[in-house]
């Protein structure tokens, strides 16, 4: 495994400076091109927890109708979040909540956002999934303290210099 000082002469360290200090990447030089990331998170329930999401019944109200708006306030404050991130104007997000049953029993969230900017927008897609997985939980909690958060990763980036990259596909 290489260590801190290897990675960061590698130039693998974006965010770390020459010293070992955090630092926001400069992204000045880079070209603005079109820059599209997707996340996703599945929120692991009881299946009566999931009938009562369905239903319509949730003591709190519209559980997806929250986690689609939380989600998406996710992304446009992921700088506030997140320290090192650059704000970026988002022109579009997106996110769509899908119920599973079978292996598993719960919401799965996809999240999208989109820019044409200097950096990618993976953090923010990131942020919107794990907001709206929040949100989903706290508007159920009530019900059902035990659902469990997982499965949070990109699925997809798109623009920049490094091009396209899907999870479990080698491709640029």
């Amino acid at each position: 495994m290489p260590r801190t000082d290897e990675l960061r002469e590698r130039g693998e360290l974006t965010h770390i400076d020459a010293a070992g200090a955090a630092r926001m990447v400069d992204v000045g030089d880079k070209q603005v091109t079109r820059r599209r990331a997707e996340a996703s998170a599945f929120v692991e329930m009881q299946p009566a927890t999931l009938d009562m999401i369905e239903a319509g019944d949730a003591p709190k109200g519209d559980v997806f109708a929250v986690a689609r708006i939380a989600g998406i306030m996710g992304a446009k404050r992921t700088p506030d979040l997140i320290p090192l991130c650059h704000p970026l104007s988002i022109t579009h997000a997106t996110v769509d909540l899908a119920t599973e049953r079978g292996q598993r029993t719960g919401v799965l969230i996809t999240a999208a956002v989109e820019t044409d900017g200097k950096t990618g927008v993976e953090m923010e897609a990131l942020t919107a999934a794990s907001t709206a997985a929040l949100a989903l939980y706290d508007m159920c909690k009530a019900v059902d303290r035990g659902m469990t958060i997982t499965d949070l990763g990109v699925l997809r980036k798109e623009g920049g210099a490094s091009g396209t990259w899907v999870r479990g596909k080698e491709s640029k």
